[in-house]
């Protein structure tokens, strides 16, 4: 009896409800994974597959693909196989940037509900936690790999994170599997292999359950990571507006500096935006928290942006403004696209948009004046948009319509004139303002 049959069919016993995936290299973890999942009828009938990622980086890659056909066509296991671009010029290296293009492969063809199936294991993941613990990470990072987590359209399952190596080359053995040996994981130019090849084997002379120890202290900081999201959450709450993109600046102050720097990498994975940088979190402390209310402070990384204005820190893509003295004549019967890449168009909601003459989009020029519905007089537009609390950043993009007489009809979408606001309903349509698509926001 090998220990990896007990140890997975104790994973099996808790076999995740959904199709299973396993992503499939054709190296001994993977294929001792699938030979065990091929064995279980339950995994079979909830729909089991394999999926082989061809980068393209190796001369033997062809033969690669080759061997995981047979292995599968042996077992009656449908292959899925995709080939991937490697940037080589990322700047991330070649292991890095080949994993990522992995992931966004199986994240881009996972069926929805649908649970790929990794064959990490318990010395993967202490190799995790020691290359996590060099790059100086805090307990999210030093958490190295969850067993079970969301993923694209569906889920990632990783059972044997409580596997030891050695009983997966036990078990491969004893039932004569036959395997992919990529020469480059004998490669320690690599960190992870250098900690494989050099580091571990050394560690385990001293202490012989150092991997297991590892392997533990990642799991015990997974729960302490657990702990702090929740209060993440809680405190994030508390700090949030209205606007999901803005936060309070004055409550944000008054939380611990540490809960701090982790609520505001929590707003910024939650709005889509990049990873917030260590300097990030250094420069909100020091310069954008404490700036004046009208100092319009900013934070820029890797295209994205976050300004501090009034009581509030505002974070979005960055986007440019519209060129000073632009104009163009416009008569509302075709979408209009801006320098900024936003569109401005009219949208019928009874009938045939267009205004039957030619108007003016520009960019504002200063000293302009707007009558506002329910008005008798009109008001600098200045103060108009001062008193609605639009960002001077945001004020810089906004596109002006006008007459060709000079008068001001709409700034942006939202604030219009009383004869042009009765003009809209009156002929059934409305003024949108788009913004600019995200691959064009930071041109």
């Amino acid at each position: 009896m090998h220990a990896l049959p007990a140890l997975l069919d104790n994973a099996l016993q808790r076999l995740p409800a959904g199709p299973l995936c396993v992503g499939f290299s054709g190296g001994m973890d993977s294929t001792v994974l699938l030979q065990a999942l091929a064995a279980s009828p339950a995994a079979r009938t909830r729909g089991l597959r394999a999926w082989h990622v061809h980068h393209g980086l190796h001369a033997d890659a062809d033969q690669w693909v080759a061997e995981c056909e047979a292995t599968c066509a042996g077992l009656s296991i449908p292959l899925t196989v995709t080939r991937v671009e490697v940037e080589r010029d990322a700047g991330t290296g070649p292991e890095a940037s080949a994993r990522q293009a992995r992931r966004a492969s199986f994240r881009d063809g996972l069926a929805d509900g649908e649970i790929l199936v990794f064959a990490h294991h318990r010395d993967d993941q202490a190799e995790t936690f020691l290359l996590r613990a060099m790059r100086a990470s805090g307990p999210d990072g030093l958490a190295a790999m969850r067993d079970w987590r969301d993923f694209g359209p569906g889920h990632l399952w990783r059972p044997l994170l409580g596997v030891p190596r050695a009983s997966l080359e036990e078990y491969a053995t004893a039932h004569g599997l036959h395997w992919v040996e990529d020469p480059g994981n004998a490669d320690t130019s690599f960190d992870r292999n250098f900690l494989r090849q050099q580091v571990l084997p050394l560690l385990g002379e001293r202490w012989p359950h150092a991997s297991a120890a590892l392997a533990r202290s990642a799991a015990l900081c997974d729960e302490a990571a657990g702990l702090l999201d929740s209060g993440d959450d809680t405190a994030l709450a508390d700090v949030s507006t209205d606007d999901a993109a803005s936060l309070s600046r004055s409550r944000l102050s008054a939380l611990a500096p540490a809960r701090r720097a982790r609520v505001l990498r929590r707003w910024i994975d939650r709005l889509g935006l990049p990873p917030l940088p260590a300097k990030g979190v250094v420069q909100l402390e020091s310069t954008l928290l404490p700036a004046r209310a009208d100092a319009m402070a900013t934070f820029e990384w890797h295209g994205a942006v976050i300004h501090a204005w009034r009581d509030l820190l505002h974070a979005e893509w960055r986007q440019s403004s519209l060129p000073d003295d632009w104009q163009v004549p416009w008569d509302g019967t075709a979408p209009l696209s801006l320098p900024t890449h936003a569109t401005l168009y009219l949208r019928a909601v009874q009938r045939a948009p267009g205004f039957g003459r030619a108007l003016l989009v520009h960019s504002r020029r200063g000293g302009e004046r707007i009558t506002l519905p329910g008005r008798d007089h009109g008001h600098a537009l200045k103060q108009v948009l001062q008193d609605l609390a639009v960002p001077p950043w945001k004020r810089a993009r906004l596109p002006l319509l006008s007459t060709t007489e000079g008068e001001l009809l709409a700034a942006g979408d939202r604030i219009l004139s009383a004869a042009f606001e009765q003009w809209l309903r009156e002929h059934g349509t409305c003024l949108q303002w788009s913004p600019a698509p995200r691959q064009s926001q930071a041109d």
